[in-house]
């Protein structure tokens, strides 16, 4: 089963990837996936050795499942067994790299649906782009960047997202998301991640779109996209349900690309709280020069001492909190951490 064309959209999480899957999906060609995680959680570079038929069973249906009922929800990878077994009997000669079962399971799973071309839009996957133009010479990687004052806010409030539309998301989940929130903490990792991703901003096959680019001028963005995709465009793409914002209530019924989701970390009138001046003075002390070279512009702002002493102190019992929240995540500790922050 050999794979002509691969899409992987990637970024700092909340930057826009589940809207650009999304904005793809909709291409008479491409399926997009759920968030998969094989980078980083399903598998590491640390962890690359030949699978033989039980090991690689195990893993198709980890990725099934996954994909299926989805990575934040709690799911048996016992009852895709026989799905596993069915993919691996017809596709897979052993022993077998974990990254080409991956790229197996991705066009099993797109021509199930009756499409050609698989698109993962893991956010995670910005640390481990190099690993994934080096195994797959057929991919394509978007990039996708968003100011960290957005960001910042969107993972503040990711908490909430189970009583904006996201109904069906794991109480835990919701716990977790609030347990991972730090400001020095996101901002950090937005640093990270844009500066990775900046090392590959001439490779011929990375392609970076803004997200307020997108909001402002969706069809010349998305056009020009098509066209770095080699894939044809068409206006429907853009008929994108107006869903998953941590700032907003879900509107699935209302279609197109929302121009009010930039600039939220400025407005003063959020029900459920904005970013304090503390949040916004670390977020832009520790990403002032990425910002700089991105076009985002600081201002000027006095943080209340009070606040910021705050979120110095309770940084390292956050930190150690999400960690032991995300220990079942992490394939390779040590890469993970060295990656990441």
């Amino acid at each position: 089963m050999n794979l002509e064309k691969m899409l992987f959209v990637v970024g700092n999480s909340r930057s826009g990837t589940t809207m650009m899957g999304r904005i793809l999906g909709n291409h008479r060609d491409v399926f997009t996936f759920g968030e998969l995680h094989f980078f980083g959680q399903l598998w590491s570079p640390a962890h690359s050795l030949d699978l033989n038929e039980s090991d690689a069973i195990e893993l198709a249906s980890k990725l099934l499942c996954v994909q299926r009922i989805g990575y934040r929800k709690q799911g048996d990878t016992q009852k895709y067994k026989e799905d596993a077994k069915k993919l691996c009997a017809d596709f897979v000669e052993y022993p077998i790299s974990p990254t080409d079962l991956f790229s197996i399971f991705l066009q099993y799973e797109a021509n199930l649906n009756g499409k050609s071309i698989p698109c993962d839009q893991t956010p995670r996957n910005a640390f481990y782009i190099d690993e994934i133009l080096n195994v797959y010479p057929q991919a394509k990687i978007i990039n996708m960047i968003r100011d960290p004052r957005d960001v910042l806010l969107s993972q503040k409030r990711k908490w909430k997202r189970r009583f904006l539309g996201g109904s069906d998301l794991p109480l835990l989940e919701s716990l977790r998301d609030w347990v991972n929130y730090h400001p020095i903490t996101i901002s950090r990792i937005w640093h990270t991640a844009v500066k990775t991703s900046d090392q590959f901003t001439a490779h011929d096959r990375v392609h970076t779109v803004y997200f307020e680019q997108l909001l402002d001028s969706p069809e010349k963005t998305v056009e020009d996209l098509c066209k770095f995709a080699d894939i044809e465009y068409t206006p429907s793409m853009l008929q994108v349900p107006q869903v998953g914002s941590s700032v907003d209530a879900d509107k699935p019924t209302r279609t197109g690309i929302n121009p009010n989701r930039a600039g939220s970390w400025r407005a003063n009138n959020l029900p459920g709280g904005k970013l304090n001046s503390s949040e916004i003075y670390i977020n832009q002390q520790l990403n002032k020069d990425l910002m700089k070279k991105h076009n985002y512009k600081s201002v000027r702002i006095r943080p209340n001492i009070f606040c910021l002493l705050l979120d110095i102190i309770t940084f390292p019992i956050k930190m150690m909190l999400a960690f032991l929240c995300n220990l079942d995540r992490i394939k390779n500790i040590r890469e993970t951490i060295r990656r990441r922050l």
